[in-house]
């Protein structure tokens, strides 16, 4: 049985919220994972992200504030 450190976790989405500029297409890729707030900004509710999904979203981000991130 391997040992929690010779195990990797699953990256989490995260948004750079400085550099986002409130598109909302990462909202609109991925409806159950992301809402916007009452600003636009998106909410990242979720760890288990679709990766294909979340792989489109990062890639379409027109202000790159989307990322793939190590979890602690």
């Amino acid at each position: 049985m391997p040992s929690p450190s010779d195990t990797k976790a699953a990256p989490a989405l995260v948004v750079d919220r400085i550099a986002c500029t409130g598109h909302g297409i990462c909202a609109s890729l991925l409806t159950d994972e992301v809402t916007l707030d009452e600003w636009g900004y998106p909410v990242v509710h979720t760890s288990a992200v679709d990766p294909e999904l979340g792989d489109v979203a990062v890639r379409l981000c027109p202000a790159r504030a989307l990322a793939w991130t190590a979890r602690p």
